[in-house]
C-alpha cells in the first residue's frame, strides 16, 4: 500500500500543480484583456443604463440616503464631520461653500 501511495502521490501533486498554473493563466489573461479595453466615460445620469451590463455600477454616482430631506433633495443642513490628526487641509468655517 505505501509503495502504490508513493507511486501516485507525485502524478496526484503534478495535475494538481499543472490545472493550478492553468487557472493562474486564464485568469491573469482575463484581467490582461480587461485592462487593454477601452473604458467607456462614466454617466453622472440615473437614467442612463449601464453600458458595462446589470448591477455594475462603476463610475456611477451613489447618494446616501442620510444626504436626503424629507422631499428626497439634497440636503442644505451643516454636516458633521470627523477629522483626525493626520489630516493637513485646512479646516473651513461652516457657511464656506469650498
Amino acid at each position: 500500500m505505501s509503495a502504490l501511495l508513493s507511486q501516485i502521490f507525485p502524478i496526484l501533486y503534478g495535475v494538481c500543480f499543472l490545472v493550478l498554473l492553468w487557472q493562474a493563466f486564464r485568469v491573469m489573461g482575463q484581467g490582461f484583456q480587461a485592462a487593454s479595453r477601452p473604458t467607456p466615460a462614466p454617466s453622472l445620469d440615473p437614467s442612463t443604463p449601464d453600458r458595462n451590463g446589470p448591477g455594475d455600477r462603476t463610475g456611477r454616482l451613489t447618494i446616501h440616503p442620510e444626504l436626503l430631506d424629507a422631499e428626497g433633495q439634497l440636503t442644505r443642513e451643516d454636516l458633521l464631520t470627523v477629522r483626525f490628526g493626520s489630516d493637513q487641509d485646512p479646516s473651513a468655517p461652516p457657511g464656506d461653500p469650498a
